[in-house]
């Protein structure tokens, strides 16, 4: 364990970023399709507002049907992210990137920590954003955290098909057929949720990176979703609407 840092989140600036653009070739417009009675996105943005410690909550999107319900809902869009920064396969690197150098450019507002709320992920909490930044503060050498869950395969059960047949797609160094091994003698394999992203800002600025070297986890011990699919709308619906989460 590093040691306990001097500073709480309540001493440093933390800019909350919730990354939308607007074509998704899977759900259209599924960033603000409606969830429950509101726009899909709206979720994100009222955690980041009702967090202790988020300063600011801003919109990365290329769409402006998306900045007009954000603005309204009480996020910034402070620039409209440019087209070669929101194609289909644009990893989040370069979103953070751009997103912080306009931010010091423009207004040379720098903040410290960056929280990273994706739309897919919307039944997280304001507490569970405050308690991951105090975790975060306090694991001093950290450049990251992301939210993980336990995950509901292990890989070494998964297979690849060769040839016709079937290979293991990892095999454990000290496990013979770790395939066929019951579950409970695995290593317990978790998975990251679409759930909380926490960043400093000298991760993406310095090592051009919004993970780093050291990512420390944050378990999420509840039911999750990752919003990808129609399917995944109505387990969300029905999780919102009898309050499971």
């Amino acid at each position: 364990m590093s040691e306990a840092s001097s500073s709480h989140p309540d001493d440093v600036e933390v800019l909350a970023v919730i990354p939308s653009r607007g074509g998704s070739k899977g759900i259209p417009d599924k960033n603000i399709r409606t969830l429950a009675g509101k726009p899909l996105i709206t979720y994100s943005i009222e955690v980041a507002r009702s967090s202790t410690y988020v300063d600011r909550t801003i919109i990365s999107t290329d769409s402006s049907r998306i900045a007009d319900i954000a603005q309204v809902h009480g996020a910034e869009v402070p620039f409209m992210r440019p087209p070669e920064y929101a194609r289909d396969r644009t990893p989040d690197y370069p979103v953070f990137d751009h997103c912080l150098s306009w931010l010091e450019s423009n207004e040379g507002y720098r903040p410290e920590i960056v929280v990273h709320l994706r739309p897919t992920g919307p039944l997280r909490t304001a507490e569970e954003v405050d308690d991951s930044l105090e975790r975060f503060q306090y694991y001093t050498e950290a450049d990251s955290l992301r939210s993980v869950t336990i995950a509901s395969k292990s890989p070494y059960k998964m297979w690849e098909i060769n040839e016709e047949y079937l290979t293991a797609f990892v095999e454990h160094p000290m496990i013979d057929e770790s395939y066929n091994t019951p579950r409970q003698a695995l290593p317990r394999i978790y998975e990251t949720t679409p759930d909380i992203g926490l960043c400093r800002r000298a991760t993406i600025m310095k090592k051009n990176s919004i993970l780093g070297d050291k990512i420390l986890p944050y378990l999420i011990d509840r039911p999750t979703v990752d919003i990808d699919t129609a399917l995944d709308f109505q387990l969300a619906e029905l999780m919102i609407e009898e309050g499971r989460y």
